[in-house]
């Protein structure tokens, strides 16, 4: 049986891929993609400083 990630954990995987410029775009996908309460998973202002630093990376590393 294999499980499914949790909400934040999926939210971190897609800023770091590289497939989502901002958390917008993470909330977006996560809800597309049915993830449970995404809003309050992701309202706490550590969780959208780091999901902004990594999409950022991901996008310097994808320029570089």
């Amino acid at each position: 049986m294999t499980s499914s990630p949790t909400t934040l954990e999926r939210a971190f995987a897609l800023a770091r891929s590289g497939e989502c410029a901002s958390v917008a775009d993470i909330r977006a996908r996560l809800k597309q993609e049915r993830h449970d309460q995404v809003e309050a998973h992701l309202a706490g202002a550590a969780i959208n400083r780091q999901l902004r630093a990594l999409c950022g990376e991901a996008r310097r590393s994808e320029l570089a």
